[in-house]
């Protein structure tokens, strides 16, 4: 059974020797140039994808608005993307022990940023490439639940656990 990456994995591409990518920094952030009016009321989110070339010649990469996909929550659906203050990578020629990264700004709402699904359809040297697929999630709340759940009041994590829930109470700083 195919299983997704975590947000954060490399991924590396057996068809294109040395090639890798990898979604991360998946957060919360506002777009750098305004939000768009079709977004009203959701919550902006970024992510990263960068392809790194650690094989012997340079690879041309192609990752624009149609190659990434983003789901949200838990039945899968599409976020806003916004294309105007995303960054894509249109025919770069990525050396080797290079890097070359897409941000993708899109917007959802609140409560289904807990589940983030990202797949990306790369072209390298004009082929199409495996669709691969990233899954994470933004926010603490299930971590927090899972951590508390699984240790001893005493363990690191449960103190870790403790004090990130303290720092993001309203009023603290």
């Amino acid at each position: 059974m195919y299983e997704p990456n975590v947000v954060g994995d490399w991924q590396e591409y057996g068809e294109h020797a040395g090639l890798r990518v990898r979604v991360h920094r998946l957060e919360t952030a506002e777009p750098p140039r305004g939000r768009d009016d079709a977004a009203a009321g959701l919550t902006y989110f970024s992510v990263r994808v960068t392809i790194e070339n650690r094989g012997t010649r340079p690879c041309s990469v192609q990752l624009e608005d149609g190659q990434i996909d983003v789901r949200v929550g838990a039945d899968g659906e599409g976020a806003f993307i916004d294309w105007r203050n995303s960054q894509f990578i249109e025919g770069f020629d990525v050396y080797p022990l290079r890097r070359a990264t897409a941000v993708v700004h899109a917007a959802a709402a609140e409560d289904a940023l807990t589940h983030v699904d990202v797949q990306v359809h790369l072209r390298v040297d004009d082929e199409w490439t495996d669709r691969r697929l990233w899954a994470g999630g933004i926010g603490l709340t299930e971590t927090a639940q899972v951590a508390t759940a699984a240790c001893g009041p005493d363990s690191l994590a449960h103190q870790l656990t403790a004090y990130l829930e303290e720092r993001t109470e309203p009023g603290t700083a």
